[in-house]
Order: C-alpha cells, then structure tokens, then sequence
C-alpha cells in the first residue's frame, strides 16, 4: 500500500478561496491526484425584508408534520420558480447583488420593466463580480434572491413576466 502526501499549501489556498468567495466546496483534479474541501456554511442574514435565517438550536426537538409542512411548500415554490418561462437562472455560484454598490438603488424592483441586456444584479465569483442581464424584455415579478446571499449553479433569481 501506497502512502499518499497532501499538499498542506494547496489544502490552505483552496480553504482561503472558500472563505472569500463564500463557497462551501472545491475540488481540484489533476492528473491522478485530487484534493477536495468543504466547510459548513455560516447563517445567511439578508438585507432589505427578506428574512434573516435562525441559528440552529443546540438541543433539537422532534419535527412534526405542522412544522415541515411550510419548508416543502417553499421547495416545491423554488422547483416551480425554476421551471417557468421567464425564470433568470444563476450562471455560477457565488454571491448575489441587487444594486451596483453599498447604499446605491437596485438594479431592478418588483413591476419595473425590463429591456433585454439589462443588467438585473450583479454575481462575485472569485473576486470578479458578473453582470446577470435579462435575456429578454418584460416586466420584473419577482426577485427571489437577497441581497449579499450565497447562490448555487441553475438557482432561479429573478422571474420576467
């Protein structure tokens, strides 16, 4: 049997990436060697009404029907949201903007119209920040995501009527 060495410098690199990207995994493949890393996300607190989420209780209570009822309904909401025809799916995982800089207004608000290449919000993926531009024209009817939250690869972010 084969020891195997780890890269400590590349297991820590990789960690730095995750903690300023906001990623919660990375894996990098090369050759025949493969080194992956992950970590817990931390409580996401979103800004502007949407609701902050509660931290985990130490001492958890058995779930009942009543309370898993409304997280499958917002599931199922999420899956719909995904499958209409003006869903606004993420591109990349990152961190999602709604306006341009701190305390500037929104790129888009609910029932504002919208022209085709306009820009919607604004996605930081490895220190880059990518425009997410509507691919068509409409009227905006929902923002489904927060500003400064984690988004993942196809997550619905915006619905073009």
């Amino acid at each position: 049997m084969s020891r195997v060495l780890f890269d400590a410098e590349a297991i820590r690199t990789l960690a730095t990436i995750l903690a300023d990207t906001g990623l919660t995994e990375i894996e990098i493949i090369d050759n025949e060697s493969r080194i992956r890393v992950a970590r817990t996300p931390a409580p996401v607190t979103y800004i502007g009404g949407a609701p902050a989420l509660a931290a985990p209780a130490v001492a958890a209570a058995p779930v009942s029907q009543v309370q898993a009822a409304p997280v499958a309904q917002e599931a199922v909401s999420a899956v719909d949201d995904a499958k209409h025809p003006g869903a606004v799916l993420s591109p990349m995982v990152g961190i999602a903007y709604l306006c341009p800089e701190p305390g500037a207004p929104s790129f888009i608000s609910v029932g504002q119209p919208v022209t085709a290449g306009q820009t919607l919000l604004l996605i930081e993926a490895m220190k880059t920040f990518n425009q997410i531009k509507a691919a068509k024209a409409g009227t905006v009817s929902k923002i489904l995501v927060g500003n400064g939250a984690p988004v993942e690869y196809g997550e619905p972010l915006v619905i073009i009527e």
